[in-house]
């Protein structure tokens, strides 16, 4: 028995399911039905928090070692490709010792970074020069589009679409990579320390000893300021998130072209560019269209017209470097970012809730717990096979077989 009076393996599942369940509560659940044993959620929650400070820990020594150049790779191997894709979560905090209740609530931002491995194969030709038929698709491009730029503004004048109607499968060719191993990096800290411990991630893996390896990310500049501190040096190759510009591309088109045939048609010409790398027409077009709507005011709504197509070229302008589609499909590179997106939804499943009030420190040691779970590399049981530090029981009398 460990010190807080429970078996190790009776404290590794408990430690997981509070962790993989919606609340404490459904944890304390679960627990008593499936394990026969009955342990409070307000007791799941200490015994996670302890846990995932453990693990903070081992997260924190590997860092500073990383720092200190003395962090060993974990792998001996190389990866034959590697991609490192960052975004970012929210979830609401409360302040400490405040009494009962939630006091000076707010939303935060939780950074994550998805590090992975991938088997990929360089070809001289591009192996996907059409776009995919599903960003050539009306309803299915508004819809993709409004759920991209759902969180930045408010979609401009988009009512809700039909639901797509099923089509055949057609046979298509796999893609020019495919994911192997993933492993997860989630924190609330500063953009600067996020940035070495994603860097040591990607050190312990050996993933910049690739041939071949991108950071996807969308356009924010953090991420970007990140890239170039710490993976830009060791070769790897910045991409812009394809679908997330795709949804700059169409909500310009529909701003600038009142009407709906005219504004698909130049869509459908400005993706089509973007997807061949065309940067210079693109460019052209938008400037175009943002000369004929005229300037913005100075405080014109998010979906004003002249806002929207403003800060489309914006953003082809800021990331134009990062656009060169058909040489990173030719090098097996990704160029989307949806694994670090599904990642940050299944963090979001647990972390965020308009009922869901965390403090700070519970908040880290729960993101270490989901960041480890996550991970495809084993790295969980990892953590528990290590020595775990002395600690005074986090409660007694706690665990009792279920009525």
């Amino acid at each position: 028995m460990g010190t807080e009076g429970y078996s190790p393996r009776l404290l590794e599942k408990a430690v997981r399911q509070a962790s993989k369940a919606a609340s404490f509560k459904d944890a304390s659940g679960d627990l008593k039905a499936l394990a026969e044993v009955s342990i409070s959620a307000t007791h799941l929650q200490r015994l996670s928090r302890r846990v995932g400070q453990e693990w903070e820990q081992v997260r924190d020594q590997e860092t500073q070692a990383f720092r200190e150049d003395k962090l060993v790779c974990a792998y001996a191997a190389a990866p034959r490709a590697a991609a490192v894709m960052l975004d970012g979560g929210r979830l609401q905090t409360r302040a400490e010792e405040s009494g009962r209740g939630v006091q000076d609530a707010k939303w935060r931002e939780t950074k994550v970074a998805c590090c992975l491995s991938l088997s990929s194969s360089e070809e001289a030709d591009d192996p996907q020069p059409e776009p995919p038929s599903k960003f050539l698709d009306p309803p299915r491009v508004a819809r993709l589009a409004a759920e991209v730029k759902r969180r930045s503004r408010p979609a401009l004048g988009r009512t809700a679409a039909a639901p797509a109607k099923k089509r055949p499968k057609k046979k298509r060719r796999g893609p020019a990579s495919k994911k192997r191993v993933r492993t997860v990096v989630a924190s609330m800290a500063d953009s600067e320390s996020f940035g070495w411990q994603m860097a040591a991630e990607v050190k312990r893996r050996g993933l910049e000893r690739a041939r071949h390896k991108a950071c996807v990310c969308d356009g924010q500049a953090y991420n970007w300021t990140l890239f170039e501190m710490h993976l830009l040096p060791w070769g790897f190759v910045g991409v812009l998130d394809f679908v997330h510009l795709l949804a700059y591309l169409y909500d310009a088109a529909q701003a600038w072209k009142k009407d709906r045939g005219q504004a698909w048609k130049e869509y459908v010409r400005w993706l089509r560019w973007a997807w061949s790398g065309q940067i210079k027409p693109l460019l052209a077009k938008l400037r175009q269209a943002a000369a004929a709507l005229g300037e913005p005011a100075a405080d014109a709504a998010d979906n004003d017209p002249r806002q929207v197509v403003k800060d489309a070229l914006r953003y082809v302008q800021n990331n134009r470097t990062r656009m060169d589609y058909p040489r990173y499909r030719r090098l097996g590179l990704p160029t989307s970012s949806a694994p670090v997106e599904s990642t940050i939804k299944q963090i979001n499943r647990r972390m965020k809730g308009s009922e869901k009030f965390w403090l700070d420190g519970g908040a880290e040691a729960m993101l270490q717990l989901r960041a480890a779970y996550l991970s495809e590399d084993d790295r969980a049981s990892a953590y528990w096979s290590r020595p775990r530090p002395y600690a005074r029981a986090a409660g007694s009398n706690r665990l009792r077989l279920a009525a």
